[in-house]
Formats: structure tokens, sequence, C-alpha cells
């Protein structure tokens, strides 16, 4: 299963982006949301994927943040929502208002959601409440922003650092979130800005 992927921005639809990866373009299907929030054609990002496999196809969904992807999937947990009702959902409100609104019972809201009637709305808030209630809580990323744990006030040194070379915010977070991955949570959160910043830029010079 694909479980991220990291590349550039080859193309952009409706609903849905095109990834190249190393010269294989990865069609990803997303949240009106999260296409708002990426790159220009071009530009470099890394998304958190979920692999959908039926008999008759396999579907990729992307997602800019790790909470994306978590409420994404806590949806699916429910009778009759699917990939494509939990996309929608996300596309109408964000994580954060969302989990808010299953948290609250805000049945009302939930069902102005594309696909979302009345009776679903209050299976989710019932199903859902204690499963999404760490969502609700102020924990979730800001928007447009890869979601980056452990050392933050040097993550956000190095962010401000960069972007003042011109690079965008989405550029640096994306070359940050590999530089993680590469060199593991623990190496990452004791790093001082000054190596992140090397090891971002040797990953953004990857990135072009």
């Amino acid at each position: 299963m694909i479980a991220s992927l990291s590349g550039k921005l080859l193309a952009l639809y409706a609903d849905r982006a095109v990834l190249d990866v190393h010269d294989v373009g990865y069609e990803l299907l997303m949240s009106t949301d999260t296409l708002s929030r990426l790159p220009e054609v071009g530009g470099s990002v890394f998304v958190y994927v979920y692999t959908n496999v039926r008999e008759d196809a396999i579907a990729l969904y992307g997602f800019l943040a790790e909470e994306e992807k978590e409420l994404f999937l806590i949806l699916r947990t429910v009778s009759g929502i699917g990939p494509r009702v939990a996309l929608a959902m996300l596309s109408g409100l964000r994580v954060e208002p969302l989990c808010s609104a299953i948290v609250n019972g805000d049945v009302k809201r939930l069902t102005t959601l594309q696909g979302i009637g009345k009776k679903t709305a209050e299976r989710i808030c019932m199903e859902l409440k204690d499963k999404v209630v760490h969502l609700a809580s102020g924990r979730v990323s800001s928007a447009g922003r890869i979601s980056l744990t452990g050392g933050s006030s040097e993550v956000q040194d190095t962010v401000s650092a960069l972007t003042n070379f011109g690079y965008s915010e989405t550029q640096v977070r994306t070359a940050l979130a590999r530089v993680k991955k590469e060199i593991g949570e623990e190496a990452f959160s004791g790093m001082a800005v000054e190596e992140l910043s090397r090891l971002a830029l040797r990953a953004l010079a990857q990135l072009r």
C-alpha cells in the first residue's frame, strides 16, 4: 500500500491532482480544500496517501496533513460512509470544525455537507464523538501547513529563514518532512536551526 508520496505537482483538476514521482504520475483524489492549498503546478509537495483497493479499481486519496487522513479513515468506519462521501465531508468543512460539529452533536451543520442526511449525521455523532475529540481540541495543524511534530520552535525558525530565500512555506515544510522521514523523529527533534536548514536545502535541491 502507498502511504505517502513526495514529488512535483504535474496537474490540477476540480477533484484530483497528478503528482510526478521519479517520472511516474500518480493520480490522487483530494478534497476541494486540500486542492486549494496545493502549490502551483511544478511545485514540490509531500502528501499522505490512502490506497483504496476494489475488485474493479485502485484509487489513491491524498492529504496534506496527517489529521486529514486520520479523520478520513475514522469517517469511513461509519456504515454508509464510503471514501467519496468522506472526501466530500472534508471538502465542506476542515478537520477541526468538522470534528467539533461531531463532538457537539451539531446534526444541523453536518446535514449541510454533501451526501449527509439527518439519520446519517446522527449516526456519525453517536459513533464518532469519542473517536474525534482529540482532533477537535485545537491540536490540528494550521491550514495549508504540513504537520511536523517535534522541535517546533526550530522548525518554525527554519521555515522562516528559508522562506526569506524565496521558497514557499509549502516547499520548505515538504523538504522538512522528507528530512524527518530520512533521519527519524528523535534525531529530527534534537536538531538546531542551522542543521535543519542545511538538510532542508539539500532536500529542496533534490525535489527540484
